[in-house]
């Protein structure tokens, strides 16, 4: 039986491709989709929507564990002894999934912006990239004797992102350019703490990370920089109006200065935000 011309258009459609891995429920197989998704868009597989969804997703599917929690009622952290190595690989692992939505989110929800395909391009290399870092994060848990979901989780990655859904910018401006820009500042002291406990294997898988992360940052910027050039403001005083508008509190130094800057990201951008 061959497919009816609806259904083939249904098969290419980037946004439906989207959708598909944010309905994915367990955790690998979310990544594995993702993974797939990128591919498929990357060979000329998927074609460009016309217009949004409507039934656009308001959460991803998640798989039963971890329990998800309140940020303020997440136990606190420790990365002291090999159980708190552990903690904090878990919550980096559940930072990454929320990432992989993140990104196929930011595309499928957008896809009637007028941007060119290099946007596309962009945010599912992202995607990809987010999904390996789980991958290799939820081995690396594997090899510790732990899994995903062994410990609860917090929402609030999504919780900003379903801020910001119907604002490009305002995405670009909290995620990227705020959520992302934090792994900067924090990985290298992580990095050293597993190295100092004789844990390399895990420090060289963050190092993997936190140079993909540079170029995720620098997606946000140079988008975030684009949008605003089209409709002719200012991208520092239009990034400040939109944290003013999205993001509750000001931004926390340490930062580090040299990878936002690789990033291309100016002081001028974040310091008037400092804490």
């Amino acid at each position: 039986m061959t497919d009816t011309p609806s259904d083939s258009i249904a098969e290419r459609s980037l946004a439906a491709a989207c959708k598909a891995v944010l309905l994915t429920a367990e955790a690998r197989d979310k990544a594995a989709k993702a993974r797939a998704v990128a591919a498929q868009w990357r060979h000329g597989e998927l074609t460009r929507d016309r217009a949004a969804q409507t039934d656009w997703p308001d959460r991803p599917a998640r798989p039963d564990a971890p329990e998800l929690l309140m940020p303020r009622d997440m136990p606190r952290r420790r990365m002291s002894g090999l159980q708190g190595r552990k903690a904090q690989l878990h919550a980096l692992a559940h930072i990454e999934l929320n990432a992989i939505d993140l990104a196929f989110d930011l595309i499928g929800r957008f896809i009637d912006a007028p941007l060119p395909d290099d946007f596309i391009d962009d945010w599912m290399q992202v995607g990809a990239d987010e999904a390996r870092h789980f991958l290799m994060l939820d081995d690396r848990l594997n090899e510790l004797d732990m899994r995903y979901g062994d410990l609860p989780a917090h929402d609030g990655l999504w919780a900003a992102a379903f801020s910001t859904r119907a604002d490009l910018l305002a995405r670009l401006a909290v995620v990227p350019l705020v959520l992302e820009a934090r792994g900067l500042d924090v990985t290298p002291a992580m990095m050293d703490k597993f190295t100092a406990a004789g844990d390399s294997k895990t420090a060289k898988l963050l190092s993997v990370i936190f140079e993909d992360e540079k170029t995720h940052v620098g997606a946000g910027k140079r988008w975030f920089d684009v949008l605003c050039a089209a409709q002719g403001v200012a991208p520092e005083v239009y990034f400040h109006d939109k944290l003013k508008t999205y993001f509750t509190g000001k931004l926390k130094p340490p930062f580090n200065d040299a990878a936002r800057r690789e990033a291309g990201m100016p002081e001028s951008f974040y310091r008037p935000q400092e804490q």
